[in-house]
């Protein structure tokens, strides 16, 4: 039993070390749809695309390339996390759970989702303003697409118009997780 205690101190400092290595855009505590927290450096070390998301929209089809390109590429290390905003033609105007249910039902979406925030930049999106001022891209309109390498150290920026499925959006995911 003497020992217990060191284990216990070993441990607890290697899970705040690993936190602690964790910087930049996925620094951000978040809750999911469900209402769970959520801590965005479990992602940390994948090919990450955060992406402002609604229900109602024209965009909103693309939900369907998003989740091709994260089936597709999980296994690889890429991840899809998606913030659903009211921001723009209030076209999320559904609670976190209405917002779940039309992911789940309409597009099959597995990959992450988060709770309703704004991405505007007064918004209260903890991610979004890291990932504007590394780009100088604030989002638009729904589904604006935010591409982080392994690293968190680059950044790219994809407009709403621009399909998930497109040569630059899949080549660029390929590239970073081929060399990161």
């Amino acid at each position: 039993m003497r020992y217990a205690l060191p284990l216990i101190v070993l441990s607890l400092l290697a899970a705040g070390s690993a936190s602690a290595a964790c910087t930049g855009p996925l620094n951000h505590r978040v809750t999911t749809l469900q209402g769970q927290a959520a801590d965005l450096c479990e992602y940390q070390g994948k090919v990450v695309m955060v992406v402002n998301t609604a229900s109602y929209c024209g965009n909103t089809p693309q939900y369907k390339g998003l989740e091709a390109l994260y089936e597709k590429y999980k296994d690889q290390g890429l991840v899809v996390l998606g913030f659903p905003a009211n921001d723009f033609g209030g076209q999320e105007p559904g609670s976190n759970k209405e917002v779940a249910e039309f992911c789940e039902r309409t597009y099959k979406v597995r990959f992450p989702m988060f709770a309703k925030s704004s991405v505007l930049k007064q918004g209260d999106n903890p991610v979004i303003p890291e990932l504007a001022s590394a780009t100088g891209d604030w989002p638009e309109w729904n589904f604006h697409k935010y591409l982080i390498d392994r690293q968190g150290h680059q950044v790219k920026s994809f407009s709403a118009s621009t399909s998930p499925a497109s040569p630059e959006v899949v080549g660029q995911i390929e590239k970073w997780l081929k060399t990161n």
